[in-house]
C-alpha cells in the first residue's frame, strides 16, 4: 500500500480502518470493477448496504482480489424496512456477501416510531451470536443513540452521518466523542462550493484537490471518511489525502462552513 491507513477500534480487535470505499449508488458489473479496483488501490474497508443492492458483487470482488478475510473490514447496513426482520436480512447479506460474518452492521435509518429500541436488541443478538463483529447506527442524533444506551447499557460503536463543511456541527461532534462514537462521514462534497477560492488557495498551498483538502479535514476531526469513486485515479487520490496536514487556521476556515453547490 503506498500509504498506510490507520484504525481507530470498535472493540478489542476490531479496528476499523480510518479511510474506506463507499460503494453507494455502484451497482451491477460497476460495483464488481470497482470494488476490485479500490482493494488493488490499497483499500481495505469496504462500505455497503443491503440497499445499495450490491452486496453480491462487492462479495465477489472481496473474493477475487485474493486478500485474507482477516484483512478485510466490511460494513454493511439494515434498511428501516427489515426491522423485525433483522436475522434474515443478515443472513441474506452474508450470503451475498460470501462471508461468515461482517465487521460491522449498521441501522441504516431510525425504524418507524418505537421500532428502534426493539432493532438495536436484535442486532445486538446477532452480534453475541458471532454474525457481525461490531454494531453500530446512521442516520441517528444522539438522543437516538442515547435512548440505546440507557435502555440497553450498550453503545453503538458508529454513527455513520452525512458531514461536508456545510454540516459541521462541533457539538454533535462532542456528543459522539463523550459517549465514545466513532462519526463516520458520508457525502462529503455534497453542497461544498469545490471553487471557494479560500478552498482553492488552502488545496493550492498543499499541492493538492479541493475534494482532498475537504476529505483530509473530516480525518483531522476524527471523522472516518468513506469517500466513492468509479475512477482508479480518484480512489488513488483519496488513499493520498493522509500525505499532508492542515495547519490549525485551515481547519478553523472550513470550520466555518460553506454553502451553495459545487
Amino acid at each position: 500500500m503506498a500509504h498506510e491507513i490507520p484504525a481507530v477500534e470498535l472493540a478489542p480487535g476490531v479496528n476499523l480502518p480510518t479511510i474506506g470505499f463507499g460503494t453507494w449508488q455502484i451497482t451491477g458489473g460497476s460495483a464488481y470493477e470497482s470494488a476490485r479496483a479500490a482493494l488493488d488501490a490499497g483499500y481495505r474497508h469496504i462500505d455497503t448496504a443491503t440497499m445499495y443492492g450490491n452486496e453480491e458483487e462487492i462479495g465477489r470482488a472481496l473474493r477475487d482480489s485474493g486478500l485474507d478475510r482477516d484483512d478485510l473490514f466490511i460494513t454493511t447496513k439494515l434498511p428501516p424496512s427489515h426491522a423485525g426482520r433483522e436475522r434474515q436480512t443478515l443472513e441474506a447479506s452474508l450470503k451475498a456477501l460470501g462471508v461468515d460474518f461482517v465487521d460491522l452492521w449498521l441501522i441504516h435509518w431510525p425504524p418507524a416510531r418505537g421500532k428502534s429500541l426493539p432493532t438495536w436488541i436484535s442486532v445486538l443478538e446477532q452480534r453475541d451470536a458471532g454474525r457481525i463483529r461490531a454494531a453500530g447506527v446512521s442516520n441517528y442524533d444522539t438522543g437516538l443513540v442515547d435512548e440505546l444506551i440507557k435502555e440497553t447499557g450498550e453503545t453503538p460503536v458508529v454513527n455513520q452521518v452525512a458531514w461536508s463543511p456545510a454540516q459541521h456541527d462541533p457539538r454533535f461532534l462532542d456528543d459522539m466523542r463523550s459517549r465514545r462514537v466513532i462519526v463516520e462521514g458520508y457525502s462529503s462534497l455534497k453542497n461544498t462550493p469545490l471553487g471557494d477560492p479560500r478552498l482553492v488557495a488552502i488545496a493550492e498551498g498543499h499541492g493538492v484537490t479541493v475534494p482532498q483538502v475537504i476529505l483530509r479535514w473530516q480525518l483531522h476531526h476524527d471523522i472516518v471518511i468513506i469517500p466513492k469513486s468509479t475512477h482508479v485515479s480518484r480512489m488513488r487520490e483519496n488513499l493520498a489525502v493522509l500525505s499532508f496536514e492542515l495547519t490549525s487556521e485551515e481547519i478553523a476556515t472550513i470550520d466555518g462552513g460553506f454553502t451553495g453547490n459545487s
